[in-house]
């Protein structure tokens, strides 16, 4: 399998404060890895060091075996690789969806914008909000939001996307539209990495389920593994609730 990141004994602290503990795993080409656990274990920081929005205090990340920090590679490069959805959407209030779609591409990817809208209409098409490319995001709904950061993060042609909590700033009513743009994502064999709080979600999609707790990781492996034979008390715990969903 091609192996496109390898986390390495990464660790963070903020001051006294220790956020991640040698966390180690990897994400092979067409993986679908989740990343589960209660709010404070370090999910989004953990998601936030792997693209280097945080520096890790130790240990390292590689793509494709290549340390992307310490000069190894670019940032610049490695962003443009490694696609970020954000739970709060970031998208610019000040241009339209298409514009917020062909920005990234023209600046980092050096794209023409003829090129750039092309390609930003082909994502949009495929999240559904090409009736909406000259909409402002505040004439928008949350679902609409995420969906047009998708598309933004997909027109960059990532080998990677990275996804923090993309639902948790959502209504209830809104969630199951992302979700869906997300499970067609998965089932066309894009690589993926969530932090996300939907449990059943995460059962159905994963390839590969990492439950952390405490900054470490507690446990980690196959979605049935994690979901419906999971060893340590802590992941039990977590899970109890959602081990007699049928599936």
């Amino acid at each position: 399998m091609e192996e496109i990141l390898d986390i390495k004994h990464l660790s963070k602290t903020f001051g006294t404060n220790v956020v991640l503990t040698d966390i180690d795993f990897k994400v092979n080409k067409g993986d679908v890895t989740t990343i589960i656990g209660s709010s404070g274990s370090g999910k989004s920081t953990l998601l936030r060091c792997i693209n280097l929005l945080e520096t890790p205090t130790s240990g390292e990340v590689r793509f494709h075996g290549n340390k992307v920090a310490d000069g190894g590679m670019k940032e610049e490069a490695y962003r443009a690789k490694v696609g970020m959805v954000f739970q709060s959407f970031n998208l610019f209030n000040n241009h339209s969806v298409l514009s917020n779609c062909m920005l990234g591409q023209i600046k980092v990817l050096k794209k023409s914008k003829s090129q750039a809208k092309e390609q930003a209409m082909k994502y949009l098409e495929k999240v559904g909000m090409a009736p909406y490319i000259n909409a402002k995001p505040s004439q928008l709904s949350g679902g609409q939001k995420q969906r047009v950061a998708i598309a933004r993060a997909l027109a960059m042609n990532p080998e990677i996307l990275l996804f923090d909590e993309p639902t948790s700033a959502l209504d209830p009513e809104l969630v199951g539209e992302v979700l869906e743009v997300m499970k067609k994502l998965a089932n066309e064999g894009t690589t993926m990495l969530v932090v996300t709080h939907e449990m059943s979600f995460a059962r159905d999609i994963s390839s590969h389920v990492v439950f952390m707790a405490d900054g470490k990781i507690e446990e980690e492996g196959s979605s049935d593994q994690i979901f419906y034979n999971p060893q340590s008390p802590r992941t039990k715990d977590f899970l109890a609730r959602f081990r007699d969903e049928k599936k």
